[in-house]
């Protein structure tokens, strides 16, 4: 038996204390060596899942599967988008997330579309837009006002088609075709009961194919075979008087120029001397056309207007050639859509000659200058670029041009007309707009009516009765629907075919031969 004794101990109790430390750091370095494995697993798990979410993601964008398309649709919902490229991200959504985009042909073109017409759309400017190239083309159509037809122009009243205009040097006018004829049949097919759009149709066509067309000339029958063409009909003009010409002028298109030449070369074989220039209703057209149509009446390198820039530079829209004719007396017609281009010419015509009256009502007072920039599949963005300015230093933007003589029309011409429903109808003592309307329309027409407040009285009635009379019209002691037609049909008639209500048109006469 072996004796110890616990003073001398061979192992002390630093030593004792010292093992139980190692013994502590080894169990403890274990411990971590087990919890690094655990987060390299958990990390490891952690990829293999992300890894496996994209993969999901990716393989369902490609081969959709109802589980993988909602997490993926659920993941990208989740996220976050870029806004320093919110347009890419809007379209992206829109063509792959929107629950109406299948529903869409052609989704790509429709959302340009919409996003250039959001990107040029500001209060500041409303002439500044995007056009697709559907709209490009109406856009210069309703400029130059141009088509393949016969170069006339006729309104319907009360199944009356009556031509009245015939542009000079188309082919109605080559033809012998005269305004005042009326249209009864086109190619053998009776116009009754069509309406003026179904006639147009039918009268245009393509460049070089015929048309016939059979008229009545003061209760004669007229048939007259016609070659289409391809017609501009931005101006119109006639002999007023032995001594005044009459020149309208609708639009500055490409070729108005030469459109206007026709007529006032009728004019110098006239020796007319004073004219009329009518720019009512005439929203503008081409920087170019203008300088030409100015050069027609004023001498050659005339300042026609300033284009002020941005910047503040200048340049100068001058006349080239110069006038051919001489003119002691002009009188210039405008109203309130007298717009761009033929508020340059009119203040221009009046600063830089002698011998000019303007006479209207205030124009529209459109002051800037837009330039027409094409895309390659047709469309365009039109922007303005400057501001005009008159030769005098005037800019009309907003205040439009204030006539020498203010004259209106009268109120028959100028009003909107509500209209009536079909099978509506109006009786003795009721009040509506629609009478009001025909109240007004009677009273330019020449009847006797004691009011214009849409109350019907019965002096209202009476002048229904006398103008169903006078057009073969049944009257029941009622307005209809159809008596409004006819009515206000009439007034658009007398206005069209006739001068004795053209109140500015008379007032310009008495001017010129004052």
């Amino acid at each position: 038996m072996v004796n110890v004794d616990p003073e001398h101990n061979d192992l002390r109790d630093d030593e004792i204390q010292l093992m139980k430390l190692s013994g502590a750091r080894k169990a403890d370095e274990e411990l971590e060596r087990t919890i690094r494995r655990v987060r390299r697993t958990r990390t490891a798990t952690i990829i293999l899942l992300i890894v496996g979410l994209l993969a999901g993601w990716a393989f369902g964008s490609f081969f959709p599967v109802p589980g993988t398309e909602r997490l993926r649709k659920t993941i990208r919902n989740a996220q976050s988008m870029d806004s320093a490229d919110k347009i890419n991200a809007a379209f992206d959504v829109m063509e792959n997330d929107w629950f109406f985009g299948q529903e869409i042909e052609n989704l790509d073109e429709r959302l340009s579309d919409q996003a250039l017409r959001g990107i040029f759309a500001n209060e500041e400017d409303p002439h500044t837009e995007y056009m697709s190239k559907e709209e490009v083309s109406e856009f210069r159509q309703s400029i130059d006002r141009n088509f393949v037809g016969i170069g006339v122009e006729f309104i319907s009243n009360n199944g009356i088609n009556m031509v009245t205009k015939v542009f000079r040097d188309a082919p109605a006018d080559k033809a012998g075709v005269q305004a005042g004829d009326v249209i009864e049949a086109v190619d053998g097919v009776s116009t009754e009961g069509m309406t003026s759009t179904d006639i147009k149709e039918r009268v245009q066509g393509e460049e070089g194919t015929n048309v016939t067309i059979s008229f009545r000339r003061q209760g004669e029958p007229v048939e007259i075979t016609i070659t289409r063409a391809a017609i501009s009909a931005t101006a119109y003009g006639y002999i007023l008087d032995e001594n005044t010409g009459y020149l309208q002028l609708y639009q500055f298109g490409t070729n108005t120029a030469e459109e206007i030449d026709r007529y006032l070369a009728e004019f110098r074989s006239a020796d007319i001397h004073k004219l009329v220039i009518d720019l009512r209703d005439n929203g503008g057209g081409y920087l170019d056309a203008l300088a030409q149509i100015a050069s027609r009446f004023l001498k050659g390198g005339t300042l026609v207007m300033n284009q002020e820039y941005a910047d503040g530079t200048r340049e100068g829209i001058y006349t080239t050639n110069g006038y051919t004719q001489d003119y002691n007396g002009i009188v210039i017609l405008i109203n309130q859509n007298t717009a761009s281009a033929s508020e340059v010419f009119a203040l221009a015509m009046k600063e830089q000659r002698d011998d000019v009256t303007i006479v209207g009502m205030t124009s529209y007072g459109k002051g800037t200058v837009q330039i027409t920039r094409m895309f390659t599949d047709g469309s365009a963005i039109k922007y303005t670029t400057s501001k005009w300015i008159s030769p005098n230093d005037v800019w009309v933007n907003r205040t439009g041009i204030t006539p020498d003589v203010e004259v209106d029309v009268p109120e028959g011409v100028s009003r909107v007309y509500y209209g009536m429903e079909d099978d509506e109808v109006c009786r003795i003592d009721q009040v509506s707009e629609a009478v009001e309307d025909v109240q007004i329309a009677l009273d330019y027409l020449g009847y006797k009516i004691d009011r214009k407040d849409g109350y019907y009285s019965q002096s209202t009635s009476e002048a229904l009765k006398a103008f169903a009379a006078d057009n073969s019209l049944t009257y029941e002691d009622q307005l209809t629907d159809e008596l409004h037609e006819a009515i206000v049909s009439a007034l658009i008639m007398n206005w069209s075919t006739t001068k004795e209500h053209d109140t500015q048109l008379a007032k310009a006469l008495e001017i010129l031969h004052e």
